[in-house]
């Protein structure tokens, strides 16, 4: 026993030279850093290093599994980021880690005996052990903040059941606007766009739906086409936004009588365009408001006073008096201003509002850059339930999340089915479909051409679901162009000039 003293410095420090216990405590230390349990596997306290070790193996062969998929296939990653079962286990399994690492950490430290370093190794161990502690426990416990976060959006916001597949190759998502918030009777929404996405390329094509489209159809397997056989044609009432109400009247018919609204429309949306909607997302504009708050506002140019609006006299139809301005020039604008910036009428044609809408959204998407996103998520993430809902399932977020990383490295083309092609109090929809085929089928010849091109800032899906389908007003009021940064169809050189003077994003 008493040469094994001598012989191993590590259970043994006493009997070594200085140096050597110096060095011993930065070995242990490391040791428990990269295999925490192995310290205790050494001091022969099987039982505990068991259960350590097991716990620190499997989280290693858990990541290192991990990655190998990662480089073989990125969606993986989406999938660890946005499935709600991976995203529980690892809210309870990083914390795990945690502990299982800080207990061994400072049991570590009781074994490495402080009063036997050096006076100058002590201060530097020291320091380190602390270093470690908030590298390491800090990191791990936001992680798991964040990842409880991330749970809560993916469940809260996303559907259950099964993934669709792409309809000859596409994926059609309807967007939706309106003032009223999910579920709620007498939903009209002001603004409705299909975003058509190639699902191998994912070049995408935005097909504006004027809201004051009248007569139209529904395909025959729609509930709402025994109803209106001959397309919604009831006068200058029935109305494309005025088909969410139908549906909610008809709700028993439908599949989902919580969704009749949006299945309706979605229905009207397939008939009119000749592509078959898979999906939906509809923009809370209260929740909008509170989503750009949790980013921390958006700063524009604005080249003209705006004006925040009473509200209407129902008696004279007109606004009462003006409670307030957003100035020219240079604007930080939160929540409440961003959406009067965007939406207000007064003192203004359609086509400066379009403009000024378009400066929103190109000013939030330049701000959903990386960093504003971590810093702000649990903001971002409380906010989103309540300014977006959709049937997209939870399921195939992550090939979303992919597919979305196509969309924005290519161009993304737009078509409004208004004025001259589409008259919307009388519109023929052999046209309106003939134009959409069209329109897609010259998006996916010159796919090909855009590969490596730099799309526009904001030419992505999220700048289209973002404040284009929660604040656009009809696409048949005012020219049809896009402000500069906006995405889409390009603008001649007047056109962009006029817009920037209306409003701009630095």
């Amino acid at each position: 026993m008493a040469e094994t003293r001598y012989v191993d410095p590590i259970r043994y420090p006493s009997y070594s030279s200085q140096p050597t216990r110096d060095v011993r405590a930065w070995l242990l230390l490391l040791v428990t850093v990269i295999v925490p349990g192995g310290v205790q596997l050494l001091f022969g306290h099987r039982r505990w290093a068991k259960i350590s070790l097991s716990i620190t193996v499997i989280s290693w062969l858990l990541a290192i599994v991990a990655g190998v998929i990662v480089l073989f296939d990125r969606t993986f990653l989406f999938t660890i980021g946005t499935n709600p079962f991976i995203l529980t286990f690892l809210t309870i399994w990083i914390p795990v880690i945690a502990v299982n690492w800080v207990v061994c950490l400072f049991d570590s430290l009781r074994r490495i005996r402080l009063v036997t370093l050096s006076q100058r190794a002590r201060k530097r161990f020291v320091a380190a052990f602390c270093a470690l502690l908030l590298i390491v426990v800090g990191p791990l416990a936001w992680g798991t903040t964040m990842l409880n976060s991330q749970r809560g959006l993916m469940s809260d916001l996303f559907a259950s059941g099964k993934a669709l597949k792409p309809v000859d190759g596409r994926y059609n998502i309807l967007l939706l606007g309106s003032d009223a918030g999910k579920g709620r009777t007498g939903i009209r929404p002001d603004s409705q766009s299909l975003v058509s996405i190639d699902a191998k390329t994912g070049k995408t094509v935005i097909v504006g739906l004027p809201r004051n489209m009248e007569n139209v159809p529904f395909p025959e397997d729609s509930p709402l086409h025994k109803h209106y056989p001959q397309g919604f044609n009831c006068g200058s009432e029935c109305l494309l936004n005025a088909v969410f109400q139908q549906g909610e009247r008809h709700k028993d018919e439908f599949e989902d009588p919580k969704l009749a609204g949006e299945q309706a429309t979605m229905d009207a949306a397939s008939a009119i365009t000749g592509l078959e909607v898979q999906y939906y997302a509809m923009i809370n504009l209260k929740g909008f408001e509170n989503l750009i708050d949790s980013l921390g506002g958006i700063t524009l140019v604005s080249g003209k006073r705006v004006p925040i609006s009473s509200k209407v006299d129902p008696t004279t139809g007109e606004h009462g008096p003006v409670k307030g301005w957003i100035e020219p020039g240079k604007q930080k604008l939160d929540g409440y201003h961003a959406l009067w910036f965007a939406r207000s009428r007064e003192f203004s044609s359609d086509y400066e509002r379009m403009i000024r809408q378009r400066c929103v959204q190109t000013a939030m998407v330049k701000q959903l850059d990386p960093s504003t996103v971590l810093t702000r998520y649990q903001a971002i993430a409380k906010a989103t339930p309540g300014a977006v809902s959709t049937n997209i399932p939870s399921s195939q977020v992550d090939s979303f999340v992919d597919l979305a990383l196509k969309v924005k490295s290519q161009k993304i083309e737009s078509l409004d089915l208004t004025p001259p092609q589409i008259t919307p109090s009388d519109p023929d929809f052999d046209v309106a479909r003939q134009l959409v085929a069209d329109k897609i089928e010259e998006a996916s010849k010159s796919s090909e051409e855009d590969k490596g091109a730099v799309s526009a800032p904001g030419g992505d899906l999220s700048a289209a679901a973002g404040v284009d389908a929660g604040l656009d007003p009809d696409p048949g009021s005012g020219p049809q162009l896009l402000a500069q940064g906006a995405g889409g169809t390009s603008a001649d050189d007047g056109e962009e000039a006029e817009a920037k003077a209306i409003c701009y994003v630095p």
